[in-house]
């Protein structure tokens, strides 16, 4: 594959943004409960722009698959493909896209990093993470760091397509459970995790942690390392933030 440091053609063609009529276009016929009478085997509507997609996976075999089911459906168009985060924020730097669909599990730079990289950039394309992933957790970290969709590999290719749709009229789209996890971070945490963290209220060191619970310092660290990830903050301190806020709300 082509580096996005040196843009090749075939795989990194920039299209413009489709036009915000299009877009709007889009977002009233779901509104209005008016399906959209286009389907692959047609060409777009005179003067509408077709979707740009951008792809981020490690795999080339998802990054050939993916760029098949896309370029079949005449609503949409490949803007580039990447193979990491890293290429992704490069390639973002020259090329524009409407939706971004991304892998979670990459070198370099992750779907998470890829989203906590671009939620505060503006105008920064929304973001589909498409995963294999079999954390249940996943979801639920992707609407919480912006993200605008979640599917999963093991749906039909529809599924996406369909995303990919909905997100560029300005609608998301995630399994059920995910917003009630998002109201409840703290329902990620196995029961050990939850424990540590209320240890961690208490100001316990990492050595006290260790000594309470009969473990291995770095094996405290590794569950402290899980339970950050899954709350989405960095140190101890913003985890008992949020431990406290919750506890509020």
């Amino acid at each position: 594959m082509s580096d996005p440091g040196s843009l090749g053609s075939a795989e990194f063609a920039g299209l413009p943004l489709a036009r915000e009529e299009a877009s709007l276009q889009h977002a009233s016929s779901r509104a209005t409960g008016k399906p959209d009478a286009r389907h692959a085997d047609e060409t777009p509507r005179p003067g509408e722009t077709p979707i740009a997609v951008a792809i981020v996976d490690k795999s080339p075999i998802v990054q050939t698959g993916l760029k098949s089911v896309i370029a079949k459906d005449a609503r949409f168009a490949i803007a580039f493909v990447a193979t990491d985060g890293e290429r992704l924020m490069n390639a973002l730097e020259r090329l524009r896209c409407d939706v971004l669909v991304t892998g979670w599990s990459m070198p370099f730079m992750d779907g998470r990093g890829v989203l906590e990289a671009l939620r505060e950039r503006p105008g920064a394309p929304p973001i589909i993470v498409y995963t294999g992933s079999p954390d249940p957790d996943v979801p639920a970290i992707v609407m919480r760091l912006g993200g605008a969709a979640f599917v999963s590999k093991t749906e039909p290719p529809e599924k996406l397509l369909e995303a990919v749709a909905a997100v560029a009229g300005g609608q998301m789209v995630f399994p059920i459970g995910a917003r009630r996890t998002l109201d409840n971070p703290l329902s990620t945490l196995s029961p050990r995790e939850q424990q540590m963290l209320e240890a961690l209220s208490s100001g316990r060191t990492n050595a006290e942690l260790a000594r309470a619970f009969n473990l291995s310092p770095n094996t405290v660290k590794f569950h402290l390392r899980n339970l950050f990830d899954k709350l989405s903050v960095r140190n101890r301190a913003q985890a008992v933030h949020l431990l406290a806020t919750t506890r509020r709300s």
